[in-house]
């Protein structure tokens, strides 16, 4: 009996002691390294990372049609470098990109993903191009406009994002057609029904969700330009861009990204062999 209560006794004592060395460990995560830090500290001020996103665009923010679940490059990209980080994602929504980029430079959002135009990288910092998207025309079936090089014509109303880098290029470009600014896509899609201008022009990620939802339209063939898609920090984050620079390369290379862009539907990425 003294044996059987000695042996209960010890099992007992075991079992306590590997239970508080079991809970010990899950109380105590590993420490950041000093890089983690800085850049959690340069890049997430606030203790979360603020991404700036705007519906309609599959670079930014969409919702999948048939499981409801909200995703996007920008959306899924920021979430990832939350993670990394070892911060919360706060999904900052806006009504369009010119709205995002206004929120990068006053320090209001921490990052976005975005077309890396020159005029843009007065403003904020990026990292190099991780995709390539053409730039085309959305039209009503019935137009009689059927070639990009038919848009540029006395009458022809093109519509653009308010603030968008669209409207910067075709207001070079143009010569006789006259510019109709939106002020969100969901606007601009009203717009193209209503008649209230002959075409819509910008990413065609973002045209191909257009015409999705707006019945008897057509892209035109072709591309006026392209845009380079690439992550945005406002400038002055000091080790955090470094820090977002690697993490561009790392989910590149692993497949992550390409991933996300699969899981946002995104049609339009320019092919370097076309015309």
């Amino acid at each position: 009996m003294n044996h059987n209560r000695r042996s209960y006794l010890a099992v007992a004592t075991a079992a306590i002691a590997a239970a508080g060395l079991l809970l010990s460990g899950c109380g105590t995560a590993p420490a950041a390294s000093s890089e983690v830090q800085n850049a959690r500290a340069a890049l997430a001020p606030t203790g979360a990372l603020r991404i700036g996103v705007y519906a309609g665009s599959p670079t930014s923010m969409v919702r999948d049609a048939k499981t409801g679940e909200t995703v996007g490059i920008a959306y899924e990209l920021g979430a990832a470098l939350a993670r990394d980080l070892g911060v919360r994602a706060e999904h900052v929504e806006f009504r369009r990109v010119a709205e995002v980029i206004d929120a990068l430079k006053a320090g209001r959002v921490d990052f976005t993903f975005t077309n890396a135009s020159p005029a843009r990288a007065k403003d904020v910092d990026f990292t190099p191009a991780l995709v390539q998207l053409e730039l085309g025309y959305l039209v009503p079936n019935a137009s009689p406009i059927n070639m990009i090089a038919e848009i540029d014509r006395p009458g022809v109303r093109v519509g653009v994002s308010e603030g968008s880098s669209s409207f910067a290029a075709l207001s070079k470009q143009f010569r006789n057609a006259k510019i109709v600014t939106a002020p969100s896509l969901q606007r601009a899609g009203e717009m193209l029904a209503k008649n209230e201008i002959e075409a819509f022009a910008t990413n065609k990620g973002i045209l191909f969700e257009l015409a999705d939802s707006v019945p008897n339209t057509r892209i035109l063939a072709g591309r006026w330009g392209e845009e380079n898609m690439a992550i945005a920090i406002p400038k002055g984050r000091g080790e955090g861009l470094a820090f977002v620079q690697k993490f561009a390369q790392r989910v590149k290379a692993d497949g992550t990204l390409a991933a996300f862009v699969k899981r946002s539907g995104l049609r339009g990425v320019a092919d370097a062999d076309a015309k």
